[in-house]
């Protein structure tokens, strides 16, 4: 869908074993929970019997990449141990190496549990935690040179929706994404490595989370790919009053308003009607 993202041409987002060069279709991250307690279907698939067989459903729905994670990060989640962690996600990132072709992302904040589940067979490191001061997981990407999505959040998963304050939060998430490139090049992490997420419902209020889906485009001009992560999302029962099972509908739409404001990687729980919905909008926009 080149014609909505100018601002991406002839960028690639790339690691060892992985490569994608913008613009193209948007892709579809899915998301595999192997927790007990994530707040969209924490417990489902966190069994090794049944997680392959969720992961072969996703890409046969048209998933280009999986994410996988062994902690929730739901507002005011426990902590789990680092090595509780590995044992959830190690072993099915084993069982998945070499029976799928698209990369894998781990979903951890723990730079322990990122070196696992690279040496594993991961490819992608997808860290809500890129606001950390220490440079180890950083060190970590780029010694393995995998790809990178940081997020921003404002505080902890245990902290960050107590009363979070922006002077401007576009312009804020936006400095904070310049400041933070330069720590991943001080690290070693080369920019092609790296793919930005504004991190809609990590220390964000309601409007906060609007105003940085309205502020989509702008985040272009860091001519880094973007990460939308909005699928069942709380903002939906502020915003409409649904629960979790009934937020379909506005995730699907926020997609594609992503999709046509700049945003490339799209994370989800419900790959079959996001997939759908972004090839439709792709194929109408190649009309005009």
């Amino acid at each position: 869908m080149a014609e909505s993202t100018d601002n991406l041409d002839s960028i690639k987002w790339r690691g060892t074993g992985f490569e994608f060069s913008f613009p193209r279709p948007a892709l579809v991250m899915g998301i595999l929970n192997a927790t007990p307690d994530s707040f969209s279907d924490g417990g489902q698939f966190n069994a090794l019997v049944d997680a392959p067989s969720r992961v072969d459903q996703m890409i046969a729905e048209g998933a280009d990449l999986i994410d996988i994670g062994g902690e929730s990060t739901r507002p005011n989640a426990e902590q789990v141990s680092e090595a509780d962690e590995i044992a959830r996600v190690v072993p099915i990132i084993e069982k998945l190496i070499g029976k799928i072709s698209a990369p894998i992302s781990i979903d951890t904040q723990k730079p322990g549990v990122a070196r696992a589940a690279l040496q594993a067979g991961a490819m992608i490191v997808n860290d809500i935690a890129a606001n950390r001061t220490s440079p180890e997981m950083w060190e970590i990407v780029a010694e393995h040179g995998a790809g990178y999505v940081a997020m921003h959040m404002q505080g902890t998963p245990q902290t960050m929706q107590a009363n979070p304050h922006y002077e401007d939060v576009a312009e804020d998430v936006a400095r904070f994404f310049a400041e933070r490139m330069e720590r991943f090049r001080t690290a070693g992490i080369d920019d092609e490595q790296v793919a930005l997420d504004i991190g809609i419902g990590f220390g964000k209020t309601l409007d906060h989370n609007l105003q940085l889906l309205a502020a989509l485009q702008g985040f272009t001009k860091l001519r880094r790919p973007q990460l939308l992560g909005v699928s069942r999302k709380s903002l939906f029962g502020k915003l409409l009053g649904l629960e979790v099972d009934q937020r379909l509908a506005p995730s699907l739409a926020c997609a594609a308003w992503g999709a046509l404001h700049g945003v490339q990687i799209l994370r989800v729980h419900d790959v079959a009607p996001t997939v759908h919905t972004l090839r439709t909008i792709e194929a109408i926009r190649k009309q005009t």
